[in-house]
């Protein structure tokens, strides 16, 4: 009798060790899984950029993901359920050129929702874009500032973009889905991060202006059918590709502060970040944003638009 309890006992003994066992094994999961993702947690604002981990993990949630890479990528392999789109539907070029005021601008409110609703995207839903940085033109900070513009406040973009999902051996697809268009409504566009020409010309002394482009653009090379080579006056080259890492990762806080002090920009500045057409600047004015340099904006018309008014002077 005393062997059986001996023996009863130790089997309760065992148990309870495999109970707290499995208990703090548990623990450690749920600890695991609410540490910050890989990317996050690293800046003033952490509300834009997710890891590939991230997305993999909420991939079957609901979320709509964007690809914003060139279609002969896409159709390779990309992200699954990914939709492929381009900045350009969301921009008006009709009846205007590069050089004619609001070439490529934003759509105005119900064209640019209609366009928006058409990915299934209603602004209830998460949507995460991404791209090739440093590679490309910045498509997917484009896109994420169209779909802020439009009032959309849960987009996030992948840190590292498409090779960042890739390093990770993370499921890949050729097929290309069909989004199911929604109703979609913008109550107010968000001019907080968008600049006219007009609004430049006025501040111009007041403001901090980013030239994103690459050098040789900065120094006067036409390359894209610009009316005149230059840049604006007193404009401050900081090309895009400099606040990422060679992977395509962003930089760190620390180091955008340090890029940013070296050229004389401080966070209470208010600073305009331009391209050739709104799109390179479009990125640089959400990392902005992110980093704490609260006063970013982006110019939509950019050097297209301030090159082709004559009454407008550029600089080399």
């Amino acid at each position: 009798m005393k062997k059986l309890l001996s023996l009863i006992a130790s089997i309760v003994l065992v148990s309870s060790l495999a109970l707290v066992g499995c208990s703090q094994k548990q623990a450690a999961v749920s600890q695991e899984s609410s540490k910050p993702a890989e990317g996050a947690a690293k800046y003033v604002n952490n509300d834009l950029f997710v890891s590939a981990d991230w997305v993999k993990d909420n991939i079957d949630k609901g979320i709509v993901i964007l690809d914003a890479r060139d279609p002969k990528a896409y159709i390779i392999n990309h992200i699954p359920n990914s939709i492929n789109v381009k900045w350009q539907p969301f921009t008006d070029m009709e009846n205007k050129k590069p050089g004619d005021k609001g070439f490529g601008n934003l759509l105005e409110p119900s064209k640019l929702a209609d366009v928006i609703g058409k990915l299934g995207i209603d602004g209830t839903k998460t949507v995460v874009v991404y791209g090739a940085p440093p590679t490309g033109w910045a498509e997917d900070g484009r896109i994420a500032w169209t779909l802020k513009s439009a009032g959309i406040k849960n987009v996030k973009m992948l840190n590292g973009g498409w090779n960042a999902w890739k390093s990770k051996k993370y499921p890949s697809d050729r097929k290309v889905p069909t989004p199911k268009a929604v109703a979609f409504k913008i109550s107010a566009m968000d001019e907080s991060i968008n600049v006219t020409t007009d609004y430049i010309n006025k501040n111009i002394d007041k403001i901090k202006i980013i030239d994103a482009r690459e050098v040789d653009e900065y120094n006067g090379a036409v390359k894209y059918g610009e009316a005149r080579g230059g840049h604006l006056p007193k404009a401050i080259n900081i090309t895009w590709t400099q606040f990422y890492n060679s992977d395509g990762t962003l930089k760190s806080q620390k180091d955008i502060e340090t890029l940013l002090s070296s050229k004389g920009i401080n966070k209470d500045d208010e600073i305009v970040s331009y391209c050739t057409k709104g799109i390179r600047s479009a990125d640089v004015t959400l990392i902005l944003k992110i980093a704490g340099y609260e006063k970013a904006k982006n110019y939509d018309g950019s050097y297209y638009e301030w090159a082709g008014n004559k009454d407008l002077s550029v600089e080399k």
